[in-house]
């Protein structure tokens, strides 16, 4: 494993001020993210804020807790991790890191009544490495299959870590990556249902709408490694 670096906070549009160094320990929150009412979704040391899709206990196989992250054991028969809560509008930061040639992503809408698309999801992969053609609605932070990220995205090569966040308020949303705002959608705009018409969600039905939904962490078969995932709800 690599040491783990201390947490430097997102600076997301809402809650918290520009981001600044901290010697804060990972998964932990600090005074003044507490006052602003975060979360954690992982301590480092137990998945009690998860359970597995569609179950009410976590999968047998696919996902361990190492060295105060949460790793996805590669090729085995793992699956997807859902949160206990469920969530409206949102703010979500996490860090993570994924094996080169990797694939994984965080999803957020989810519900479990529609399995095939359980809700949208911000993409992480290798870029550069991944063993395989993709168009930019496929690549790191875009809203997968839907709408892409902004080309010059700050993003960190596959085995570093990456920062990332959700921001969700009304029908706007927000995806940021390593401190910098890369993707803004609307929801039910003319330009969320031209890239949902080409998508492979077009005869999802509901799929593209706003839902109070739990949030995902998917299973792709490939090594990926969470740590610092917080939440704070938006009133």
């Amino acid at each position: 494993m690599q040491h783990v670096v201390p947490f430097v906070a997102l600076a997301l549009s809402l809650a918290l001020p520009p981001a600044v160094a901290t010697q804060t320990a990972p998964n932990t929150l600090t005074a003044q993210e507490e006052a602003a009412g975060w979360q954690l979704l992982f301590d480092g040391r137990s998945l009690d804020a998860w359970r597995g899709y569609r179950r009410d206990t976590l999968p047998e196989s696919g996902w361990e807790i190492k060295d105060g992250t949460v790793r996805t054991i590669p090729k085995v028969q793992g699956a997807d991790l859902i949160t206990r809560k469920t969530f409206g509008d949102f703010e979500l930061t996490w860090e993570w890191r994924i094996a080169p040639g990797g694939n994984n992503g965080v999803k957020y809408f989810v519900t479990e009544e529609r399995p095939k698309s359980p809700g949208h999801e911000y993409q992480m992969i290798d870029d550069a490495g991944y063993p395989g053609e993709l168009t930019p609605q496929q690549w790191t932070a875009a809203f997968y299959d839907v709408l892409p990220a902004a080309a010059d995205k700050p993003m960190r090569p596959a085995g570093e870590w990456n920062s990332s966040g959700i921001v969700v308020r009304g029908t706007r949303v927000e995806h940021w990556l390593n401190g910098k705002n890369v993707l803004t959608y609307e929801l039910g705009s003319p330009t969320v249902k031209a890239g949902l018409a080409k998508s492979k969600f077009k005869d999802q039905p509901g799929f593209g709408e706003k839902i109070t939904g739990h949030i995902m962490l998917t299973y792709h078969q490939d090594e990926c490694w969470y740590r610092n995932l917080k939440i704070r709800e938006i009133q």
